[in-house]
C-alpha cells in the first residue's frame, strides 16, 4: 500500500501503482483499483485508458508521450510521489508492466492486473488455456506464427491492428493451411465486443476492431509446410545453393552444441543458415548471429530465418575473423564454413565465454588437420560422422557415402 500523507508529499513505501484496466473501464474496477486512481497525484496511460478513467482520477492525467519511450523516464522522474500507471489488462502480459518491473524494484511497485484478452478469449471460446498456443504479433512479424502451425493446433494470437487478422489468413493459406478456422474477437470485454468466424481460404470480414485476438484452429493439407518439433529438419525447408550441413549432420550439430534457454549462437560460416535457425527454434528464447562473406547468401539466410518463423536471426555479411568484432559474446559457437583460416578457430575460442561450448565440422583434410590439434592441445570430443544413402546404380540401388565429417566438440573452461 503507499504511505498516506498529504498531496503533494513523498511516500516511503511503494509508490507506483499500476492497474489493469479493460474495455469496460471504471465498471471492471474493484474497490482499491479506483481508490489507488482517485488518489494518484500523476495517472500515466494511452489516451483511451485515460478517458475510460477520466470520472475517478483527480491527479494530473499524463498521456504517453509518442514515440513510447522504453526508458519511462518520466515515471522514474516522480519516484517517491504518488503514481499511478494504467495498462490493458494484465500489465504482465506483455504490458507496460514487464518495462517498468525492468527499472524500478516490485518492492516499491503495487500492481492491480485486470484478466488479460488471452483470458477473456479462452473464456469465450471455452479453451483450455494450458492445451494452446498463446503468442503476441503486436508489432512483431507474422512469420514468428509459423513454427506453431501444426494440425489441430489451437492458437491464441494478440494483433496489432484490424488488418492483421486478413494478412494472417493469407499466409495460412499460402501455407496450404487455408481449411484452418479463424475467430476475431474484438473489443474483448467491452460494449463493442464482437466474435466473427470464417476459414482462412475464405475470409472476407471487414471493418475489424484495432483491439483484436485471433484464435486459429489450424487445418492443413498433405502439402501444408510444417515445421517438425525435432532438430534436424529437411533439407527442402531451406533454400540453399548446396551450403547446407545436411540433416542428420545438423541434428547430431545441434546435440553438441546444447541450446540453453536465452542463449546466443554465432554461426560462422553459415550458408543456408539452417544451424543458426534450428538453434532459435528450440526455443522463443534464443538468439543466433549467422556470420556470412557471400552477400548472395546472406540474403537468402534471411529469407530462410523468415520463411522457418525465426525473423529475429541476426545476418552479419563478412568475413571471420574480422566480422566478430563487435558482436554479443556467444554462449555457444559453431563453425562449418570457411573454417580452414586457423585465425577463425582462434577468434572463437579467444570470443566465447567461460562455460561457452564450441563445436566445428570439418570435410576437408586441411580444415581436419587443425581440428586435430586443436583437440590435442585444449582437449573436447572428437567424432566421425559417415552417413551412406541408398542411390540408384542402373537398374538396381546401392549404398552411395556422403563425404565424412570430422566433429570437434569443447567445452570452454
Amino acid at each position: 500500500m503507499p504511505a498516506e500523507g498529504p498531496r503533494g508529499t513523498r511516500c516511503t513505501s511503494k509508490w507506483l501503482t499500476v492497474i489493469g484496466i479493460g474495455e469496460d473501464g471504471v465498471a471492471g474496477l474493484g474497490d482499491e483499483a479506483k481508490r489507488l486512481i482517485a488518489e494518484a497525484e500523476f495517472v500515466f496511460g494511452g489516451k483511451r485508458h485515460l478517458a475510460l478513467v477520466a470520472s475517478l482520477a483527480k491527479g494530473e492525467a499524463r498521456p504517453w508521450p509518442a514515440p513510447f519511450d522504453p526508458g519511462m523516464r518520466d515515471v522514474l522522474a516522480l519516484s517517491g510521489r504518488r503514481v499511478c500507471v494504467l495498462a490493458s489488462g494484465d500489465p504482465f502480459f506483455h504490458g507496460v508492466g514487464v518495462t517498468l518491473a525492468c527499472k524500478i524494484r516490485s518492492q516499491e511497485m503495487q500492481v492491480i492486473p485486470a484478466p488479460s484478452a488471452m483470458s477473456l478469449a479462452a473464456a469465450r471460446l471455452g479453451w483450455a488455456l494450458q492445451d494452446i498456443e498463446i503468442i503476441s504479433l503486436h508489432g512483431r512479424s507474422l512469420d514468428l506464427i509459423r513454427p506453431l502451425l501444426h494440425p489441430g493446433t489451437r492458437i491464441l494470437a494478440l494483433t496489432s491492428d484490424g488488418d492483421a487478422p486478413a494478412a494472417i489468413a493469407r499466409l495460412l493459406t499460402e501455407l496450404d493451411c487455408g481449411a484452418a478456422r479463424l475467430t476475431i474477437l474484438e473489443a474483448l470485454g467491452g460494449p463493442n465486443e464482437r466474435l466473427r468466424s470464417a476459414r482462412a481460404d475464405a475470409f472476407d470480414l471487414e471493418k475489424i476492431n484495432p483491439l483484436n485476438v485471433l484464435a486459429i484452429e489450424v487445418a492443413s493439407t498433405s502439402e501444408a509446410r510444417i515445421l517438425p518439433l525435432t532438430s534436424g529438419l529437411g533439407d527442402h525447408l531451406f533454400e540453399h545453393d548446396g551450403q547446407i550441413t545436411k540433416r542428420e549432420v545438423r541434428a547430431i550439430t545441434l546435440s553438441a552444441l546444447a541450446p540453453r534457454r536465452g542463449e546466443l549462437l554465432w554461426d560462422i560460416g553459415a550458408g543456408s543458415g539452417s544451424i543458426g535457425i534450428e538453434w532459435m527454434l528450440t526455443d522463443p528464447s534464443m538468439r543466433a548471429i549467422a556470420i556470412e562473406a557471400d552477400p548472395t547468401r546472406a540474403a537468402r539466410i534471411r529469407r530462410n530465418g523468415s520463411a522457418c518463423g525465426v525473423p529475429g536471426l541476426a545476418v552479419v555479411e563478412g568475413s571471420a575473423p574480422q566480422a566478430l568484432a563487435g558482436l554479443g559474446t556467444p554462449d555457444a559457437i559453431f563453425i562449418g564454413g570457411g573454417g580452414s583460416d586457423p585465425g577463425v578457430l582462434g577468434a572463437a575460442i579467444t570470443s566465447l565465454r567461460a562455460g561457452g561450448r564450441l563445436v566445428a565440422n570439418a570435410v576437408t583434410l586441411e580444415m581436419e588437420a587443425l581440428l586435430l590439434a586443436r583437440h590435442a592441445s585444449l582437449g573436447g570430443d572428437l567424432t566421425r560422422i559417415a552417413l551412406s544413402r541408398v542411390s540408384p546404380v542402373g537398374s538396381m540401388q546401392a549404398w552411395r557415402a556422403a563425404m565424412p565429417v570430422t566433429q570437434w566438440s569443447w567445452v570452454k573452461p
